[in-house]
């Protein structure tokens, strides 16, 4: 088994790269839409991405349990979960993917007592990856090396939220009278994370449901640059909820 004193975000980047190398050349090729059991779509692009991950996570990390979003879908989920365990989404933001918007990411996290400790997010249509290395953010573009990230302090009078493309006008007023903040930008999947990572955003609040997969890479990443992913009473939140089948709770992610 890998190391796991060693650092291992870079490698989970290289690996979601890979997954989204392999998903990019089904992006708005028309591709067969499939349902899920609870009706979000899902198509070849994540079977085939969630495949590829799998492999590589055993070859390097054999006997580590990985719970991933189409195979949770497919089987269910198991009702209990050790210390330690990978969580993958191959196509966060399928609904984007389908109908063409870049805001789409490739996800892997590693949960050690209910806490994520390494992660990666690739956005493919970009060529973007944010990973965790050495108790810092990187980023990387396609053919450039790392550089470190960090998430910015809350500005004065200019602090931008972001938030779904579905997000309702009341619903985003109550948002913004309870979190303060003055514009807002919309966009899909976990990339919402990795932009408050790189200090180009401010606050994330989601009070909808979520997975624990949908969101724990981008909790590594955006922690790792200074930021936050808490309660909206300011608790910890954590993951391994096996009894509630790994569905979260509200939650706030915030930079500095």
């Amino acid at each position: 088994m890998s190391n796991f004193n060693t650092d291992i975000g870079p490698l989970l980047a290289d690996i979601v790269e890979e997954a989204g190398r392999l998903v990019l050349p089904l992006w708005k090729s028309g591709l067969e839409v499939f349902s899920k059991a609870d009706e979000s779509p899902v198509t070849e692009a994540d079977r085939r991405g969630e495949q590829l991950i799998l492999e590589r996570l055993e070859t390097h990390f054999p006997g580590v349990h990985v719970i991933s979003e189409e195979d949770a879908s497919e089987f269910g989920t198991p009702d209990a979960i050790g210390d330690r365990f990978f969580l993958v989404d191959p196509v966060d933001g399928t609904k984007a993917f389908v109908r063409g918007d870049p805001n789409f990411t490739v996800n892997i996290a590693l949960i050690e007592n209910r806490r994520p400790v390494a992660g990666a997010v690739c956005a493919p249509a970009s060529g973007e990856t944010w990973y965790t290395q050495g108790g810092q953010t990187m980023k990387r573009v396609v053919g450039e090396a790392g550089k470190p990230v960090q998430a910015r302090t809350w500005p004065q009078g200019a602090a931008v939220a972001l938030v779904s493309h579905t997000m309702k006008e009341d619903t985003l007023k109550a948002l913004a009278d309870k979190y303060g903040f003055d514009a807002t930008s919309a966009m899909d999947s976990s990339i919402k994370f990795c932009r408050l990572a790189e200090g180009s955003a401010d606050v994330y609040p989601r009070h909808g449901p979520t997975m624990e997969w949908d969101i724990a890479a981008g909790h590594a990443v955006l922690e790792a640059a200074g930021g936050s992913v808490l309660t909206p009473e300011g608790e910890a939140f954590v993951y391994g909820k096996a009894d509630e089948k790994f569905r979260n709770g509200a939650f706030v992610a915030r930079g500095k």
